[in-house]
């Protein structure tokens, strides 16, 4: 039987991370009763986070590891653990414990009772950032609301939760597609809520993205995403009986 919820979490070099990821898992999602896998997308780690992976799955069926020979980035493991998804839902976490998974029964709550397709976190109340990146996420943000028109607070939270019919539409074969997210489902017509969420400091190793390298990307892929949503275009279609009439 499939479960109701596929947690999906990209790693690359998180070895000290992953049993107190795992751990909590269990203790927030597994423990309270809540039928969930385990998907973590090894990225081509190079030091033991694939073994560790592997160790853990030993020990706990719900644990699904998966493995890349050379890393490809964040959205194309998130792309590969939706890929192999088989719950009716898929939540996404950092693998560097900066997201909470003790969040995830709320998430879980929200999108079975409000009917919504997708529920995005907001750490903006639980965030203690210097005055540096406060100012590159003001930036940030202003800069996608005027480019996307993307009113989402925090759309660069990983904390989150969908459909999997929605996640399975998401082209996160391109790289940097995971910060865009929120908005290129709300193109498709999800409904969306915002929850805020934990936000904590990382356990261990170290942070892959800087202030710097994060902006200047971000806003560049900002550019690229308009040019998507412009040119997106909807592929369904119905099929229609002998008369032309179209049928259901």
């Amino acid at each position: 039987m499939s479960p109701q919820l596929s947690i999906v979490i990209p790693a690359l070099d998180e070895q000290d991370n992953i049993d107190p990821l795992i751990e909590q898992v269990k203790q927030a999602v597994i423990d309270q009763g809540i039928d969930a896998e385990l998907i973590v997308v090894d990225d081509g780690s190079t030091d033991e986070t694939l073994a560790r992976l592997n160790a853990a799955a030993a020990e706990f069926p719900w644990v699904r590891p998966l493995h890349r020979a050379q890393p490809q980035g964040q959205s194309a493991a998130m792309f590969a653990g939706i890929a192999a998804a088989r719950g009716t839902y898929v939540a996404m976490l950092d693998a560097d414990l900066q997201n909470d998974p003790a969040d995830l029964p709320h998430m879980l709550k929200v999108i079975t009772e409000q009917e919504v397709d997708l529920v995005q976190g907001d750490r903006s109340a639980n965030r203690r950032d210097t005055f540096v990146r406060r100012c590159s996420s003001w930036v940030g943000r202003t800069a996608r609301r005027l480019i996307l028109s993307d009113v989402v607070r925090d759309t660069g939270c990983s904390s989150r939760m969908m459909k999997t019919e929605l996640a399975q539409q998401l082209p996160l074969q391109f790289k940097g597609m995971h910060r865009f997210i929120p908005v290129y489902s709300k193109m498709l017509g999800a409904k969306l809520v915002e929850v805020p969420v934990n936000h904590r400091q990382r356990h261990a190793g170290v942070a892959k993205y800087g202030v710097m390298n994060r902006a200047l990307v971000g806003l560049v892929d900002c550019f690229a995403m308009r040019w998507m949503l412009k040119r997106y275009r909807n592929p369904a279609a119905v099929g229609t009986d002998q008369t032309g009439e179209a049928r259901s």
